[in-house]
């Protein structure tokens, strides 16, 4: 099987994933939305948690690159900061989606131990990015910056629930904006 099999496999998991969490992965629906026999993605993932694991490896691994992009593409760290929502906004914007390792994160317990280990690692990707920009634009002491930045990043990421369970994206940038006028964000 071609690694663009693989490569479309793990995109159609990424899709479910992030509208029906891990428990939404289904190897016969994802093969029928791949367009192969449910038993060829088991030679690239032998397991769901395989597939799992992969999937939010893959995507915590797309935002810390995403992240430094943005971060190599000024080096203001205080409008990176403000760009910061902007990567949860997409996951909305697409068919009203919601962050990947934000929704597994709510299946936690319920999640084989490798698929637990990447979704904790995007969390850890977000807030230690968010941490050293704050630093960085001198908002916070080193001291502090990783509360703070943990704060944000509860802050965005329930930003994005609210705004899916009503299918509202200005809701999201609403709350977005309340953030920045209470100083949790920069303005």
């Amino acid at each position: 099987m071609s690694s663009s099999a693989r490569e479309a496999i793990l995109a159609a998991a990424k899709r479910t994933a992030q509208a029906h969490g891990y428990g939404g992965l289904n190897f016969r629906d994802l093969a029928d939305e791949v367009g192969i026999k449910a038993a060829s993605i088991y030679h690239h993932f032998p397991s769901k948690a395989d597939l799992g694991a992969a999937v939010a490896r893959r995507y915590w691994e797309d935002t810390a690159a995403q992240l430094e992009a943005m971060l190599a593409e000024t080096a203001d760290p205080v409008r990176c900061l403000r760009r910061y929502p902007e990567v949860f906004r997409k996951a909305l914007e697409n068919d009203n989606r919601m962050c990947l390792c934000s929704f597994m994160s709510a299946e936690v317990e319920d999640l084989p131990g490798a698929v637990k280990k990447e979704v904790l690692a995007f969390a850890d990707v977000n807030v230690a990015w968010l941490s050293k920009l704050l630093v960085a634009a001198s908002l916070v002491s080193s001291r502090k910056s990783e509360q703070r930045a943990r704060a944000i990043f509860a802050a965005i990421a329930g930003a994005q629930l609210i705004a899916r369970s009503r299918s509202d994206i200005s809701l999201y940038d609403s709350t977005i904006d309340n953030y920045r006028a209470a100083g949790l964000l920069p303005v």
